[in-house]
């Protein structure tokens, strides 16, 4: 049987393997994603400086849904991330999924914030 820490083990390793090979510079910044059972957090990282440049997220004030771990709420952010990260001059970015499975949750963040401005 495979209990919650395997699995949070598992996408760490995953996660450290993809941190080892890619980083946010200033003219390419990281698009980081944390995803936990009832929340979706994104951040735009520049790694050379150790500066989060936009972020978003669902536990936001204003953030309007009522449910805020599913889909529909993960693509509000990718919206939100989007359109903070644009309003600095931010238009390309890498992308990093923090170990997660690029599917649900994670890829509705994605694309809604590919539709909104952001390259990756």
């Amino acid at each position: 049987m495979i209990t919650k820490q395997d699995k949070n083990k598992t996408r760490k390793k995953r996660h450290a393997r993809v941190r080892a090979k890619i980083s946010g510079t200033a003219a390419r910044p990281r698009l980081n994603i944390f995803r936990s059972n009832q929340h979706l957090y994104a951040q735009v990282i520049d790694d050379a400086n150790g500066v989060t440049l936009a972020s978003a997220s669902t536990i936001e004030k204003d953030f309007g849904l009522e449910k805020t771990g599913n889909a529909e709420a993960a693509a509000k952010v990718g919206e939100l991330v989007a359109k903070r990260a644009s309003e600095k001059g931010i238009k390309s970015v890498v992308f990093d999924r923090g170990g997660y499975l690029y599917h649900g949750r994670v890829k509705a963040l994605a694309e809604a914030a590919r539709e909104n401005g952001l390259e990756f």
